[in-house]
C-alpha cells in the first residue's frame, strides 16, 4: 500500500497564485511518498520503453509480445516482472507531432468494444476507442494466456504519448484523429478489469487528455478504483487539458500533479476528485509542449536503457 496524503476536500477552495498551497497537506513541503514516486518513474521508462524500435528487455524484463496496428499507429507491448509479480501492458503513439486537435475527431461515441463493460451510457473519444478497438482483443488474449501460466500475476497498464495525427478510415467517414495513448491505456485498463475482475490491477498514464465523458470517468473510478489509478501530469503539459469540458469531456481520478521543478516526491500533489481546480486544471493549455516530453525524470521516447 502507498501512504498517500488524504485528500483536503473540506477545506474552502483558495485562490492563491500556481502552484500556492500553504497550510494545507497539498503544501510542497508534503508531497507524496518515496515509494509511490518511484512507482511513478518506474511505469514512465515503461511507457517510454513502448517508443523504442526494439525493446526486448522491458525494464530488465520478459517481454511476452509486441503488438501494433498499422493504420491507428496504436503499438505497445506486454512484458513479465516474475519478481514482481506482474504483467505490464504499455502503449505508445507516433513521433509525429500534431499541432491541434482536429475537431472532427472529438465526437464521442458509445463505449463498445473488447472487454469493456455492457449496459453502460458511457461515451468516449471516437479516435480513442477506434484505436483502442485495433488492440484489444489481442491484448486480453495474450493476458489470458498467460494468466494460465501465471496466475498469481497482477497487471499494470501504462501509456504516454507524443501526439499522434492520423487519416483513418471509420465507415463512411474520414477521421483525422490524434491518439494518445494514455487514454488507449485508460480504456485498455477499463477492459482488462472487466475482464479479469480478480486480477489486480493499476492504472498508470502520464500526460493523458480527457478521454471520456462524465459517466466515462465515473465508470473508470468505479471498476478501477481510485487508488489505483495514477494520472501523471507534468507541470504546464497542455495535452491533459486540449480537449474542453465544454464539449461534454470530463477528467477521471486520480490526478498526481508535479506542479514545479525539480522532479522530486515534494513536489507532487496528490489531486482532489476528478477535475480539482487546484490542479493542472488550474493552467491554461498551451497543447504539445515540452513538459509533454519529459515525465518523472524520463525523457519520453529516447532511452534505450529501460529495454535492457
Amino acid at each position: 500500500m502507498h501512504n498517500n496524503p488524504p485528500d483536503d476536500t473540506s477545506r474552502s477552495r483558495t485562490f492563491w497564485k500556481w502552484p500556492h498551497f500553504p497550510g494545507t497537506v497539498h503544501d510542497p513541503d508534503n508531497g507524496i511518498s518515496e515509494e509511490l514516486y518511484t512507482e511513478l518513474v518506474r511505469y514512465a521508462k515503461y511507457a517510454s520503453g513502448a517508443y523504442q524500435a526494439l525493446c526486448p528487455r522491458p525494464m530488465g524484463n520478459t517481454l511476452v509480445t509486441q503488438f501494433t496496428d498499422v493504420i491507428t499507429a496504436t503499438q505497445g507491448f506486454v512484458a513479465r516482472d516474475d519478481t514482481r509479480k506482474e504483467l505490464v501492458v504499455s502503449f505508445r503513439g507516433s513521433r509525429e507531432i500534431a499541432s491541434a486537435i482536429i475537431d472532427t475527431s472529438l465526437v464521442l461515441s458509445p463505449l463498445r468494444g473488447p472487454g469493456l463493460p455492457q449496459n453502460t451510457d458511457a461515451h468516449v473519444h471516437t479516435g480513442f476507442l477506434y484505436a483502442f478497438r485495433s488492440v484489444g482483443e489481442r491484448v486480453l488474449n495474450v493476458l489470458r494466456e498467460q494468466f494460465d501460466k501465471f496466475p498469481q500475476h497482477d497487471v499494470a497498464v501504462s501509456g504516454h504519448s507524443l501526439g499522434v495525427r492520423r487519416t483513418v478510415p471509420l465507415r463512411d467517414t474520414t477521421y483525422v484523429i490524434v491518439l494518445e495513448q494514455g487514454a488507449i491505456a485508460c480504456i485498455a485498463a477499463l477492459s482488462i478489469r472487466n475482464s479479469f475482475p480478480d486480477v489486480g490491477l493499476r492504472l498508470f498514464t502520464f500526460g493523458q487528455p480527457r478521454t471520456g465523458d462524465h459517466s466515462f470517468a465515473e465508470l473508470v473510478e468505479t471498476v478501477i478504483g481510485t487508488d489505483n489509478i495514477f494520472r501523471g501530469v507534468h507541470s504546464f503539459d497542455g495535452v491533459p487539458t486540449m480537449i474542453p469540458t465544454r464539449l461534454g469531456y470530463r477528467h477521471h481520478a486520480t490526478e498526481y500533479w508535479q506542479f514545479t521543478e525539480p522532479p522530486a516526491p515534494r513536489h507532487v500533489r496528490r489531486c482532489v476528485g476528478s477535475e480539482d481546480p487546484e490542479g493542472s486544471a488550474s493552467i491554461p493549455s498551451t497543447g504539445i509542449n515540452l513538459p509533454h516530453m519529459v515525465y518523472f525524470e524520463q525523457p519520453i521516447a529516447s532511452d534505450p536503457t529501460v529495454c535492457i
